[in-house]
């Protein structure tokens, strides 16, 4: 285990679970503050299970954890998709929005159990609780410490285990489209939703993985089309990737 993942300050910045927080009666509205993270779910959705492991010779229906759930927009996609999966996030108004959507939204049938919990990487990194993939969309940019929150990651994750982070790159046209253009000028996003000096550049990304003993296996770039967000190889604002732990 990475030596600070127990002892150091925690990865939860309050500020953000605040801002977060005061989002989550709107946050299952498509066309409210989170109609981005709507508009690209079904393609980090489908991205992220191609690359979850296989159990056994075929099947891909596996223990998911999915880190910074909000009210859990992913996470019904992912248990949807045949996961057994537990929504973890900081924010006690983010969870208890969950749970009232998926109280009044059932799953249908042939979907994976899917459960809520208010916490943080760092109380189940103390409970040596672990998962075939671990999923962090649109969350590390938010921690106070990304590299350790890697760590954590990769801690959380069974050997031969999956991480699938996905996040924005620093870079000028991130800086345009995804912080002043998202924010300032479409109003995409609330004023402050990001911080662009936060974002992570894939060299970044993949040298925290490296240090949490994480191996990328794969990385694509997600951005907006006529008919929904795309896989593609442009990296500039939005990627994705998957990681293998050892």
């Amino acid at each position: 285990m990475h030596p600070s993942s127990r002892d150091a300050a925690s990865s939860v910045s309050p500020e953000e679970i605040a801002r977060f927080g005061a989002l989550a009666d709107k946050w299952w509205d498509p066309s409210g503050p989170m109609r981005p993270l709507h508009a690209m779910n079904e393609l980090r959705i489908s991205w992220a299970c191609r690359h979850f492991p296989l159990r056994g010779r075929s099947s891909r229906r596996v223990r998911v954890l999915d880190i910074g759930c909000g009210a859990g927009l992913a996470s019904e996609a992912l248990a949807r998709a045949g996961h057994d999966v537990l929504g973890l996030d900081a924010s006690p108004n983010g969870i208890a929005a969950a749970r009232t959507h998926l109280e009044n939204h059932p799953l249908p049938d042939g979907s994976g159990p899917l459960t809520y919990r208010v916490g943080s990487a760092e109380e189940l990194v103390a409970e040596n609780a672990r998962f075939d993939a671990v999923v962090a969309l649109e969350i590390i940019e938010h921690v106070t410490d990304p590299e350790r929150f890697m760590h954590m990651l990769a801690d959380l994750a069974e050997p031969g285990g999956i991480v699938i982070v996905s996040t924005m790159n620093r870079t000028l046209k991130s800086l345009a489209i995804g912080k002043i253009g998202a924010e300032y000028l479409l109003r995409l996003l609330p004023v402050g939703t990001h911080e662009w000096r936060k974002f992570i550049t894939p060299a970044e990304l993949g040298r925290y993985g490296r240090s949490a003993g994480l191996s990328i296996q794969a990385i694509a770039g997600m951005v907006p089309s006529l008919t929904g967000w795309k896989e593609s190889r442009n990296l500039d604002v939005n990627y994705i990737a998957a990681f293998r732990k050892s």
